[in-house]
C-alpha cells in the first residue's frame, strides 16, 4: 500500500503545467517558511473564494489531467472535472458561504513536494455550515506551489 502510494506521488510529481504566479521558498528553506508561505497561499485562496473569483480560486490547482480530487467518496481526476464541482459555487446568484481554514500543517516530502493537511469550515454570518479535514499534495513549480492531490471530507452533520 505504502510503495502504491509513494508511486502515485512520483507520478504526479511528473505532471508540469502552468497558472498564476506565488513565491516559491529557495531549495534550503526549512519547514517553518514552507508552512508560514503555504499558509499564506490557503489564506489568499480563501480570499479568492470570498470574492467569488473562481478563476483565482482555482489557479492553486496545477492544470493537468492528472490532478486528483478525492470529495470522501470516490477519486476523480483532472482540472476540468475540480471546476466543475466548484463552478456551481461561483455561479451569479450562487449562496457560497464563507471560507477559512484552520489547524495547517505543512510536511515536506521533498525539495519540491509538500503534504499539506488542514480544516476548511464554511460559515454564513456566525453559523458553521460545512467543515472537515483536507489533505493537499502541493509541488512546487516555478509559478509557485499547486495542488496535484486534494483529499476533502466532510465533517458528519
Amino acid at each position: 500500500m505504502r510503495a502504491s502510494v509513494l508511486l502515485m506521488v512520483a507520478l504526479l510529481a511528473a505532471c508540469r503545467g502552468s497558472a498564476r504566479p506565488t513565491a516559491a521558498p529557495s531549495p534550503g528553506s526549512d519547514r517553518a517558511t514552507l508552512t508560514r508561505l503555504i499558509t499564506a497561499q490557503l489564506e489568499r485562496s480563501a480570499s479568492d473564494w470570498n470574492r467569488g473569483d473562481l478563476d483565482a480560486f482555482m489557479s492553486d490547482y496545477a492544470p493537468e489531467s492528472t490532478t486528483t480530487y478525492v470529495d470522501g467518496r470516490r477519486s476523480r481526476a483532472g482540472f476540468d472535472f475540480i471546476r466543475g464541482v466548484y463552478a456551481p459555487r461561483f455561479a451569479p446568484g450562487a449562496t457560497r458561504d464563507s471560507l477559512h481554514f484552520e489547524e495547517v500543517e505543512v510536511r515536506p516530502l521533498s525539495a519540491t513536494l509538500a503534504l499539506v493537511t488542514a480544516r476548511y469550515i464554511l460559515q454564513r454570518e456566525s453559523a458553521i455550515t460545512a467543515s472537515g479535514p483536507f489533505t493537499l499534495v502541493m509541488e512546487r513549480r516555478p509559478e509557485g506551489w499547486r495542488i496535484l492531490h486534494d483529499h476533502s471530507s466532510r465533517d458528519p452533520s
